[in-house]
């Protein structure tokens, strides 16, 4: 499992064990790292491996059976680019793998993946899942939708700003649509794709059970939340203003990438198979956002 202490990573090592299989965390910092689970469980292994360094991934892949790739960027700092993680290095793993004779590969990519995108972020992904295909060519693509959950940067953020803002100023006019996911059904829908006994390359597009426009998320985040603010659009030109000035001003939470996502449609596709194969029943926002406000995750 590389990229198990994150967010989402570290909700799959979960979900994982659950499906008893014996889960092997291939990390940088295997000692440390938020959401990692329960380090006396003897199915849970830790090593010390760096998906930008060929020998520590051969190394970690030793006697696996497979292997998960939920490593992601989203903001780029010095050397670690979009190109560096989600190309180049998705390149490496799934090109050892294949020579570590490994029999199940499942790349992360996210909805919207295309590498003919004019957007840094969704080029890089869909290259990545090209990459990917072409060391290890019954690999198999799992895209979800934004994923939201307890200690997200996605509904907790928007929460934090609804209830600090009386006026809340909207991406554009608030009409890109989205199907935002729960993160812990992106996790099962993981752990059954590990379980499935088809060997055939596969692409799941994972969103959640509702299409929002950005305007109807907030108005439904915020009628959760007992909120009433009033919504302005803003237009993206100064939405990517504010993105240009937050690389010379580090305080500005924003970047042009962020910008870029908010005015493309992250939706799945109906050709696309999705959890209905997987026979899962994906959560509701309305379900989740509650036990995040109550604090029972």
């Amino acid at each position: 499992m590389f990229g198990g202490t994150g967010f989402l990573g570290s909700r799959i090592v979960r979900h994982l064990l659950d499906h008893d299989f014996a889960v092997r965390i291939a990390s940088r910092h295997p000692d440390g790292g938020p959401g990692r689970p329960d380090p006396e469980n003897p199915r849970l292994q830790s090593v010390e491996a760096d998906i930008h360094d060929e020998r520590s991934v051969a190394k970690a892949l030793v006697g696996i059976y497979g292997v998960v790739n939920a490593v992601s960027l989203y903001c780029e700092r010095g050397p670690e680019t979009f190109y560096s993680v989600h190309v180049e290095s998705a390149r490496r793993l799934a090109a050892q793998a294949h020579r570590a004779g490994v029999e199940r590969l499942v790349q992360v990519s996210g909805i919207g993946a295309d590498a003919a995108s004019p957007s840094s972020y969704i080029r890089m992904r869909g290259e990545g899942e090209q990459a990917v295909r072409a060391e290890f060519a019954d690999a198999c693509l799992v895209r979800p939708a934004v994923m939201f959950g307890p200690d997200d940067a996605f509904l907790s953020t928007i929460l934090k700003l609804l209830r600090q803002l009386p006026i809340y100023p909207m991406f554009g006019r608030g009409r890109t649509r989205l199907q935002p996911v729960y993160v812990d059904d992106v996790a099962e829908a993981v752990a059954w794709i590990m379980e499935r006994a088809e060997r055939r390359p596969a692409v799941f597009e994972l969103g959640g059970p509702t299409v929002y426009s950005y305007e109807q998320l907030l108005g439904a985040i915020a009628h959760q939340a007992g909120l009433a603010p009033l919504l302005i659009p803003v237009p993206f030109a100064v939405w990517d203003a504010l993105a240009w000035a937050s690389e010379f001003l580090p305080g500005l939470p924003l970047t042009r990438s962020q910008v870029e996502l908010m005015q493309i449609d992250t939706v799945s596709s109906p050709r696309m198979a999705g959890f209905a194969e997987l026979g899962i029943a994906p959560h509701s926002i309305e379900e989740i956002f509650q036990r995040m406000l109550s604090g029972s995750g």
